[in-house]
């Protein structure tokens, strides 16, 4: 921690940002050997501490950062848009990530970068956690991370934003796609701590775990394409 931050207490949200500088994490060791950028999209909870995050990688080979993810047992990668200099990807990790340790101490990471091997983490931490006990945790076990900055905020955004779902939802996903996103959506699926399990919708529309991990699946899937495809 630097010399000076103090935690703030207890009660109200967090927002600290963190320094990454360790290459043995792919985002940061990609953009350092590739000289490329990576920039976080999005991150969604899968469930069983595996998480989706989605990026979009400028300046490298799609195959080449395919292959790289290729080489990690905790990372599952696929292409979902290609650019001329580089690609939408989504990694599904299960660790090894400093983004899924914030997540799994209880924070939400919002912004995750890197540009030649300098990598950035900017996350919130919502009241319920002990902010002083998540940032001592994850400097403890993220290798070459420091806290940059750390301040209180009024309140921790929802997970996905209900403007962005609004824009492109009715346009693009099917009627079954639409139904199961929004329940999940209004039973709090996508507050952060999540409200409400996966298992729980699939009850309340009458349709099993599997199928409702399917439906939300591919939902969600579409709208992050569309949403963070700047490239075309």
């Amino acid at each position: 921690m630097a010399e000076g931050d103090a935690v703030p207490e207890s009660g109200s949200a967090v927002e600290v940002e963190f320094g990454i500088r360790n290459p043995e994490y792919p985002f940061v060791g990609a953009s350092a050997a590739a000289g490329c950028t990576f920039s976080l999209a999005e991150m969604l909870p899968r469930g069983d501490g595996r998480y989706a995050e989605f990026f979009n990688v400028r300046g490298a080979d799609p195959p080449s950062v395919l292959s790289g993810a290729a080489e990690r047992e905790t990372v599952e990668a696929s292409l979902l848009r290609e650019y001329d200099d580089g690609g939408l990807f989504e990694f599904v990790v299960s660790g090894d990530c400093p983004a899924h340790a914030l997540a799994e101490l209880g924070a939400l990471p919002r912004e995750v970068e890197s540009e030649a091997g300098e990598g950035r983490i900017v996350a919130e931490i919502p009241p319920t956690a002990e902010s002083a006990s998540v940032v001592e945790a994850f400097l403890d076990r993220i290798s070459g991370s420091e806290l940059v900055s750390i301040e209180e905020k009024d309140a921790v955004a929802p997970l996905f934003s209900r403007s962005a779902f609004e824009q492109v939802v009715h346009a693009r996903l099917t009627d079954r796609q639409r139904e199961v996103l929004r329940t999940a959506f209004e039973a709090g699926y996508y507050d952060w701590p999540r409200a409400c399990t996966g298992e729980r919708v699939a009850d309340e529309l009458g349709i099993s775990s599997a199928t409702f991990s399917e439906h939300i699946h591919a939902a969600e899937r579409k709208l992050i394409t569309l949403l963070f495809d700047h490239g075309r």
